[in-house]
């Protein structure tokens, strides 16, 4: 990955921020939460250039948050898509926390009901800890499931992280 200027430093949140602290990389990972995996899907969800989205995802396959997998496209073309790692689904409560600080402390353009993290099995919302109260458990990954009511009147269910050989 590109050296930043706090990418070796001993503060967490400083290294962190050299991995994801950029608005695409963020928006490039919410998507690929939502289980987004190919360079067309990004490019038309997001309105990015080719070029910075090449760059970004080359940033976050080299930081290990995604991982490049071979595909062949309706015209036998070869192509790549990009998932999710186990240290990428690992930004689920971070991506989760952005969404309820920009629930408080941001507007949007127009009235919009508010993002839910939800349990997709009985439909309740979860805590920040994914548990749920309605069901008196935690949730686990493949179980939850955000709701973004100014997209869809559905809840789309987060996708897992790709499975890593082992060592």
């Amino acid at each position: 990955m590109q050296q930043s200027p706090h990418s070796g430093v001993p503060c967490p949140i400083g290294r962190a921020s050299s991995a994801v602290g950029d608005r695409w990389i963020l928006l490039i990972m919410r998507n690929a939460t939502l289980g987004m995996t190919r360079f067309e899907e990004f490019r038309s969800e997001l309105g990015i250039a080719d070029n910075i989205l090449s760059n970004r995802l080359g940033r976050l396959v080299e930081a290990g948050l995604l991982t490049k997998t071979p595909y062949r496209d309706e015209h036998g073309r070869g192509r790549h898509e990009y998932r999710l790692t186990r240290a990428g689904a690992d930004l689920l409560p971070v991506l989760n926390a952005l969404a309820v600080w920009g629930e408080a402390h941001t507007s949007p353009a127009e009235p919009a009901e508010p993002m839910r993290v939800l349990h997709s099995l009985c439909g309740h919302a979860l805590d920040a800890r994914h548990f749920c109260e309605n069901c008196d458990r935690q949730v686990v990954r493949g179980e939850i499931a955000w709701l973004r009511p100014w997209r869809s009147p559905e809840p789309a269910l987060i996708a897992d992280a790709v499975r890593e050989p082992a060592p």
